[in-house]
């Protein structure tokens, strides 16, 4: 998903899109996010909010076409 890429946190601006799909892939695992988002180097609050709190509407959304 390269629209991914550009996801940046809404509050510091880091890139936080090129880890959205190992942080969901390792959670649904059975990995706590704490640790996940630990090895994932995001130590700022509002960098772990913007990951655990981010829905997918990627499929929700392609139902719509122009």
């Amino acid at each position: 998903m390269s629209h991914l890429r550009a996801i940046r946190c809404f509050t510091c601006g880091k890139l936080l899109g090129d880890k959205y799909e190992e942080f969901g892939r390792r959670v649904a695992k059975g990995e706590s996010p704490e640790r996940v988002l630990n090895d994932l180097g995001l130590k700022r609050y509002c960098c772990r909010s913007m990951l655990l709190t981010s829905v997918d509407f990627t499929g929700e959304i392609a139902k719509f076409k122009r």
